[in-house]
């Protein structure tokens, strides 16, 4: 792989430049012949802080920035975790509660001021200092619930928090052996460790910019930041220090055999320089994908299909531009959530619980797969989509779409006056108008529309609040938003990672519905520690028929993604879990070049 003597000259002034902030420096324009992997964002990212940010956007390029001690296998299917700065599979005592992990030497981090000059070697001790800051009071990280309450000892680190308090469950041994001591067996320990949220900070970096770790991303990841103008343009550029070396696990597939074949052995990543653009519009990213200005499109925005599929298939003229297009079963659930502290349709009551439960029977399924998705999904009868440890294919949701039925509900429980323009009051008579946030984006608009039209026909006047997903995510944090339709990619692919979005103790952090029922919470607790089996799925049948009963979420769709590609990107394999495959992929620079010139 080709890498230029001018990453090494930003490099060099990077670390000259104390004074300014290494993560934000102007990178040069690529050079003739750099392999330039140019992609999008659908919303634009928050701070890079793996510790802190939670939504896709962001997390796509934290998992370029930031190096966890494990990965997924890019190709073994279903998924597969291997060592990444681990040296190995960590051993594991025989009672499961005790991890040893030996870190693989001559990892560095990339280079910063605040290492004054040195380069940085990644250490045990960094990993101590990461998996404690996800215990900082004052990040208040998502991420915690990951091991909260279950290493040993970490109850003094919530007590009186202190970034020098030893505790027993976290250790460095010596220089780069790991141990991890946890009060009962997790069987998704390995999974955490394999999240953004995992990966190795330094201490002097984050203590260099006190509350502003977000704005300066030093990690050990394939890539570094060269160039970032907020909210519009991210260079990533291939981090010089990157030791990690292609190795993988192929099934009989012609295709992954292929891809296998090219990477074996190879030290990545495979390209100089990834330039990201933030394109929140649908029409935007088609457009700028059908003009060469993206190399491939993940999941075709429903509003766009028409441009690009007939019939199910790709466009002759596409093809016969060399596109390809594949399907992709997305580990990610859409649902409607409610706000259970709102003081509209929150609470436990019965009437409330009707409110929710009649707008749940009326949202129109079938409509917002055949309209809004063009058919690339299907119906979600649970929180848990397919291929996820815990789905059960037969379970079916007793909320069916069922007009009627809510009309009687509302009418039953207090709902039945309306005003001068057909619309319900409140059981106390009052003025009755829900509150829903949306994107402001078409597609939002679109969504709207579908919500408008379902709520209206059960007589509920709606209100839509329109802004930035991640300022919605912010105030959904705070409890400050009534209702707003979300998504859930896997962070890993087991039901507790969906499950835990209901968990009372996750309100404010990714329970956004702020649901808090015992008897749901008592569940979720049990099912946690246990693998998948019999048991652990009557458990999650159970919270399945409590979330039906009190609607804190409408559960929505799955999505199938429609993925296009042009023909001169190479390695490419969608994953089920990771966000992106940056690391891996290849782009023939003289092939584009050429395609680039015939397109119309």
């Amino acid at each position: 792989m080709t890498r230029s003597t001018s990453t090494f000259a930003l490099l060099l002034l990077a670390a000259a430049c104390a004074g300014a902030p290494a993560a934000i420096g102007a990178a040069p324009a690529a050079a003739p012949g750099q392999k330039v992997l140019r992609m999008f964002l659908s919303t634009s990212e928050t701070g890079l802080d793996p510790a802190a940010a939670s939504d896709s956007a962001t997390l796509s390029l934290l998992e370029n920035l930031f190096d966890p001690l494990l990965r997924y296998d890019y190709l073994a299917r279903p998924v597969t975790l291997r060592p990444n700065t681990a040296a190995a599979m960590p051993q594991v005592s025989a009672d499961g509660r005790t991890y040893t992990f030996r870190i693989r030497p001559g990892i560095h981090f990339t280079p910063d001021p605040a290492f004054k000059g040195i380069k940085r070697e990644m250490t045990a001790q960094d990993m101590v200092y990461s998996l404690t800051r996800l215990y900082d009071p004052a990040l208040k990280s998502p991420w915690l619930y990951m091991f909260d309450g279950k290493l040993v000892g970490d109850a003094a680190l919530k007590k009186q928090f202190s970034y020098d308090r030893p505790i027993p469950g976290l250790q460095a041994l010596d220089r780069f052996t790991l141990r991890i001591r946890l009060n009962e067996p997790d069987n998704n320990f390995l999974f955490y460790m394999a999240t953004p949220a995992s990966g190795a900070v330094a201490r002097e970096v984050i203590e260099a910019y006190p509350g502003q770790a977000g704005n300066h991303p030093v990690g050990t990841g394939p890539f570094m930041i060269g160039d970032w103008k907020r909210s519009e343009r991210i260079v990533l550029l291939a981090n010089p220090y990157a030791s990690a070396v292609f190795s993988a696990t192929p099934g009989s597939d012609p295709e992954d055999q292929r891809i296998a074949a090219a990477l074996n052995g190879k030290r990545l990543p495979r390209v100089d320089r990834v330039e990201v653009k933030i394109a929140e519009e649908f029409q935007g990213r088609m457009l700028g994908f059908l003009n060469g200005e993206y190399d491939y499109l993940e999941q075709v925005p429903e509003s766009m299909t028409d441009m690009v599929i007939r019939d199910g298939a790709l466009k002759p003229a596409l093809r016969a531009r060399g596109m390809q297009l594949s399907r992709f079963p997305v580990l990610q659930t859409y649902y409607m959530w409610m706000n259970m502290d709102d003081p509209v349709l929150g609470g436990y009551g019965k009437d409330r619980i009707a409110l929710r439960r009649a707008i749940a029977l009326a949202y129109n399924n079938a409509e917002d797969v055949a309209l809004l998705k063009k058919g690339f999904a299907i119906k979600a009868e649970s929180p848990l989509p397919p291929n996820v440890l815990g789905y059960d294919p037969a379970y079916r949701s007793p909320v069916p779409y069922h007009p009627a039925l809510a009309n009687a509900l509302l009418d039953r429980h207090g709902y039945g006056k309306r005003d001068a323009q057909g619309f319900r009051r409140a059981p106390d008579g009052q003025p009755l108008t829900l509150t829903m946030h949306s994107e402001a984006t078409v597609g939002g608009r679109l969504r709207d529309e579908l919500w408008r039209k379902c709520l209206n026909s059960i007589g509920l006047r709606v209100a839509f609040k329109s802004d930035k997903k991640t300022e919605i995510i912010k105030a959904s944090r705070l409890g400050k938003v009534t209702m707003f339709e979300s998504n859930w990619i896997a962070d890993f692919p087991d039901g507790d990672n969906f499950y835990q979005l209901l968990y009372g103790p996750n309100a404010g952090r990714a329970n956004y519905a702020r649901f808090n029922l015992p008897a749901y919470n008592t569940r979720y607790e049990q099912a946690r520690m246990l693998g998948d089996g019999p048991v652990r799925r009557r458990l999650y049948f159970e919270m399945n028929q409590l979330i039906h009963a009190y609607n804190p979420w409408v559960p929505l769709t799955h999505a199938v993604s429609a993925d296009v590609r042009h023909p001169w990107l190479k390695n490419y394999k969608r994953h089920p879990v990771e966000f992106t495959s940056w690391r891996y992929l290849d782009v023939d620079v003289v092939h584009r070049a050429r395609l680039s010139r015939q397109a119309p």
